[in-house]
């Protein structure tokens, strides 16, 4: 029983990153998010593990920069999760401001760069460059998240999430409430989850 939930687990796993390739493909050619030259300047991806067992994959996000006509940069951010493990409902979900996962909190607050930086993840939220919405989890622990965000670049330049000690992604397990009554412990969604490290798509 132990060995077919393993092998399931792995089979669903390949198929998540095969399903956000293919999604992510179609949105280039489509034109949703595209650079004056039609054409999607650069590429991340981050494939995250669940903080409980780190053996064990969750989900994998795939991140692409273009630019507009306006010379704005705009990075869409595709997020796919299958974590039996994971309640269904609301997750948050941020980039946070250190590559590393081995442990989760290795990847400390969020993704705030800046002279006026406050990276912790329940002061000034959800005002950081690294805050996204929150992921909706079905009652089989999937769920998918479709969001772009100007907040962010992954080329270089202040805002870009490779940065000296690169960026994580991390899947909360609490919905991110954002805070409402200012920093309040755990309004930003709590314990983590999962987490990956983003790795620009050429990585070995």
């Amino acid at each position: 029983m132990v060995m077919h939930r393993q092998r399931a687990a792995a089979t669903s796993a390949t198929l998540l990153v095969a399903w956000v390739f293919v999604s992510m493909t179609v949105l280039a050619e489509t034109g949703e998010v595209e650079s004056a030259d039609n054409s999607v300047s650069v590429e991340a991806i981050a494939v995250l593990h669940s903080c409980s067992d780190p053996e064990r994959e969750v989900g994998v996000a795939v991140l692409q920069e273009a630019e507009s006509k306006e010379g704005v940069k705009v990075v869409s951010f595709d997020l796919a999760i299958d974590d039996p493990e994971l309640a269904a409902g609301q997750h948050g979900v941020h980039i946070h401001e250190t590559g590393a996962c081995k442990p989760c909190g290795a990847a400390k607050g969020h993704f705030d760069p800046g002279p006026n930086s406050n990276s912790s993840p329940d002061g000034n939220h959800p005002f950081h460059m690294g805050d996204l919405v929150n992921i909706a989890i079905d009652e089989a622990g999937q769920g998918k998240l479709n969001v772009i965000s100007t907040r962010i670049t992954l080329s270089p330049g202040p805002l870009s999430i490779f940065d000296a000690d690169g960026s994580a992604v991390i899947v909360h397990v609490n919905a991110d409430s954002y805070c409402p009554l200012g920093e309040e412990a755990g309004c930003a969604g709590g314990a983590r989850a999962a987490c990956g490290v983003i790795t620009t798509s050429d990585s070995p």
